[in-house]
């Protein structure tokens, strides 16, 4: 069992894309998100630490996708919890988190 995973180029694009919209707009995730944007834009190996943190995240966030404020999904109006879960690799870094999860446990 390896001690680091690896983003995919998808979760990377997600993390990219979610830290130009934080730009653009001042809205969505923490500093937290934001390192962990960085972390996956540059698809550098991350701690099974950093997968449990990831499941975790997105387990906590999911009901943000029914929110009122802006518009999740949206490039031109999009809601602080679309681009804080982009921050953290989008639905592919939903999946992956969990999919590693369900390994180290």
């Amino acid at each position: 069992m390896p001690d680091t995973f690896k983003p995919t180029a998808k979760i990377a694009a997600n993390a990219k894309k979610g830290l130009k919209l934080r730009d653009d707009f001042g809205r969505g995730g923490t500093d937290v998100g934001v390192r962990r944007a960085e972390q996956l834009a540059a698809q550098n190996d991350v701690t099974a630490e950093d997968v449990k943190s990831m499941h975790s995240y997105f387990a906590r966030h999911e009901v943000d996708k029914d929110g009122k404020t802006h518009e999740w999904g949206s490039d031109t109006d999009p809601s602080a919890g679309y681009i804080a879960w982009l921050l953290w690799g989008g639905d592919e870094g939903k999946e992956w988190a969990d999919r590693h999860v369900e390994k180290l446990d």
